[in-house]
């Protein structure tokens, strides 16, 4: 949990040889960095590999580093041209919500969403093809999960398989999607690339900024806006 006592500091401690941090001073909401985004947040809802609300997750929002933000503003404004807008799934993702992830997964009695997320795998080998690990990019705040929405039909792009999804189908290159799924796979991932986002073989959702700004920092604070508009705030009053 944020330690609200001290709000005023910026803290960074190493544990285990990586470095934690709680500022967020400089992280912005991706809505008001990237105005048309689209924001399904999973991990606050019910609908992901868990079936329920992740900790760390207070309110449906979507942050990322400023770097990582600006660099996706381009990329969008390339896709609107074209007729689409980005659905987000998950950007930055406190460590908290990394150790749930963790927790959940010791736990070999809680499979109630095994049907929907990972049918063709036993629990125990999340960690073992590394869909579950203590340390998650996205706690470096440069990490982004996302999708494309069609504006002229009104709904998302068919992406050949769904977000979250463990296992081959969700591979970036899998043959096993038709030709018009791969090649919207494909738009996706260029677009990205030429924005400077690198891309992962085993989640077509999945982006990096190349040269993210916080390459061995993971963040700690929760998703929750008044923390944004704190560091704002402190920002602006520093510059009178």
């Amino acid at each position: 949990m944020y330690n609200t006592e001290n709000e005023t500091a910026a803290k960074t401690a190493e544990k285990d040889g990586v470095l934690f941090s709680d500022d967020a001073s400089d992280f912005v909401l991706l809505s008001e960095a990237v105005p048309d985004v689209i924001l399904e947040i999973r991990y606050y809802a019910t609908y992901n590999f868990v079936g329920r609300r992740i900790s760390g997750y207070e309110e449906p929002l979507a942050f990322l580093t400023k770097k990582a933000a600006a660099a996706l503003k381009a990329a969008d404004d390339e896709l609107s041209a074209k007729g689409y807008r980005l659905k987000i799934f998950d950007a930055y993702r406190p460590q908290t919500a990394v150790t749930d992830f963790l927790n959940w997964a010791l736990d070999p009695a809680d499979t109630k969403m095994k049907a929907f997320f990972y049918p063709d795998l036993e629990k125990e080998e999340l960690f073992r093809q590394g869909y579950i690990a203590r340390l998650s990019g996205h706690s470096r705040g440069s990490t982004v999960d996302l999708t494309l929405f069609d504006m002229q039909k009104g709904k998302e792009v068919d992406m050949g398989g769904g977000f979250d999804f463990f296992g081959a189908l969700s591979h970036p290159d899998c043959k096993e999607i038709t030709e018009e799924q791969y090649a919207n796979r494909m738009l996706l991932r260029e677009t990205m690339r030429r924005h400077g986002f690198q891309p992962v073989p085993e989640e077509w959702w999945h982006f990096t900024l190349e040269n993210e700004p916080y390459k061995n920092t993971y963040f700690t604070f929760p998703v929750r806006s008044d923390l944004l508009l704190r560091e704002k705030k402190e920002e602006t009053e520093d510059n009178r």
